[in-house]
């Protein structure tokens, strides 16, 4: 099976810079979309032969998450049973035989804005959505194996960004936002990218629309396959497309046996 994931940070946007032309072209089994920001009824997308499934934000223009599949599920679920993450669209997950495919697109801690800091700081509220995320994908992972695939807006570790010691206390690059991808991770996850090229550098998924940043690649990986442990070796290749325009963040691409 071929899972795509893919921030497209604004949907109406990329369809109008070639994302069709790279749907087509990838041909995955499930499609994930995060940071659509828009609702189902401000544009007509045919993908024929995938059912369409839409979790917009209430708030118009903002956020959101979609998935376009092949595969039937046996059941969907839109949110992670939390109300004031699952209004901002953040969550889909869907049910099949042998596994559950989590699609999410986590919170900004938005410490870098400019913006009001008192308003605009959502550490604590990013730190609370992981505790809850981790504890639903557990159950989730109790049941049966779990992909989960999403802008998680962290890089782990020191590899996963060009410039780690300036970033020390940026928005995805915390104390905290590190410490509980760790967590993520001890509770039954891999990181599946890393846990098959452990050495690998300069793999970035997201570069700032400043300086140039996507033309000297100095990007951060923050775009994720996360997999229950146990399935490590049905794992083919995670391939990062960094050649994939359209976006200030490029697919990533998970073969996996299942």
């Amino acid at each position: 099976m071929k899972f795509v994931s893919w921030n497209v940070n604004g949907l109406r946007a990329c369809l109008k810079n070639g994302f069709m032309f790279e749907f087509n072209k990838l041909d995955a089994d499930i499609f994930a979309l995060q940071e659509i920001k828009m609702q189902p009824e401000q544009a007509i997308i045919e993908t024929p032969g995938y059912k369409q499934i839409w979790n917009p934000a209430q708030k118009k223009g903002y956020s959101g998450t979609m998935i376009f599949t092949k595969l039937e599920p046996m059941g969907i679920k839109f949110g992670i049973g939390v109300d004031e993450y699952d209004i901002e669209g953040r969550a889909i997950t869907l049910e099949f035989e042998k596994f559950f495919f989590v699609n999410v697109y986590s919170p900004n801690s938005r410490l870098n804005s400019r913006m009001n800091a008192d308003e605009n700081n959502r550490l604590e509220f990013r730190c609370r959505w992981e505790e809850h995320l981790r504890k639903y994908l557990r159950e989730l992972d109790s049941k049966k194996p779990v992909v989960l695939c999403g802008d998680l807006n962290v890089a782990h570790q020191t590899i996963d960004l060009r410039n780690p010691a300036s970033n020390h206390h940026s928005s995805g690059f915390t104390d905290e936002e590190r410490s509980n991808f760790s967590q993520l991770l001890d509770a039954g996850f891999i990181d599946a990218f890393r846990e098959k090229y452990p050495t690998t550098p300069e793999a970035y998924t997201w570069w700032s629309y400043l300086r140039h940043a996507r033309k000297t690649n100095s990007g951060w990986r923050i775009d994720y396959f996360i997999t229950s442990k146990r399935l490590f070796d049905l794992i083919d290749d995670v391939i990062i497309h960094q050649e994939i325009f359209g976006s200030d963040h490029c697919p990533v691409e998970l073969k996996i046996n299942l």
